[in-house]
């Protein structure tokens, strides 16, 4: 077998995707506009994640489990993500999704782009409906960082040899644990305080930053 040369962890929602899965849940369960203002106050560092987490999954409680088939529908993945994939395994790298999200949406978007390793949170479902709770250990900022570490550990790699990527506050500890820590199309605090920055809504930038520094 051949060694692993290195690892991507990147965040979903903004980042690997366009949207924000809970606000798309929100708007299916007709409270889009609360979840949104939740998520974007979350994002900018304003609330403690799990607590707003909480907050808007309470917001879904009695919507049917078939939501998230209508709602994969609405997802699109940025510009390059499977460019990007397919460019870092050809390069002997492993590509690991950490997501606030859900593992009922972020599962399939890690089977439809290749990706290997995937840590996301999940919705509670009971006779066919959503409690409004979430069960499991939450995905929060140092679990971003214990995924970084652990997939770097099981791969034998040292942390100068992982990229981390996202767009939100939560994902700043990860971007500034990386060898390479990367702000894509980020909230001012992340851009302020990541070693890098891709402002253009394509992945695939991912590259060049990873050749620049690798020259």
């Amino acid at each position: 077998m051949t060694r692993t040369k290195g690892l991507l962890v990147m965040d979903v929602d903004s980042t690997l995707v366009q949207e924000e899965v809970i606000d798309l849940l929100g708007e299916e369960a007709g409270v889009g506009e609360k979840v949104a203002q939740i998520t974007e106050r979350a994002m900018r560092g304003e609330l403690d994640f799990k607590e707003a987490l909480d907050e808007r999954v309470a917001t879904l409680a009695g919507l049917s489990e078939e939501i998230f088939d209508k709602v994969y529908k609405r997802i699109h993945f940025n510009k390059g993500a499977k460019e990007l994939v397919a460019e870092l395994h050809k390069r002997g790298y492993k590509v690991g999704l950490v997501s606030g999200g859900f593992h009922e949406t972020v599962d399939r978007l890690a089977k439809e782009a290749g990706v290997d390793y995937v840590k996301a949170n999940h919705l509670e479902v009971k006779e066919g409906k959503l409690t409004g709770k979430v069960y499991g250990d939450i995905v929060t900022k140092d679990v971003k960082v214990q995924k970084l570490k652990e997939w770097a550990a099981d791969n034998e790699l040292e942390l100068t040899d992982t990229i981390a990527m996202g767009d939100g506050a939560n994902d700043l500890p990860m971007i500034q644990t990386a060898g390479i820590g990367i702000a894509f199309c980020a909230k001012p605090i992340v851009r302020e305080q990541a070693p890098y920055q891709i402002n253009e809504a394509d992945l695939y930038k991912v590259i060049d930053i990873l050749d620049e520094v690798k020259k």
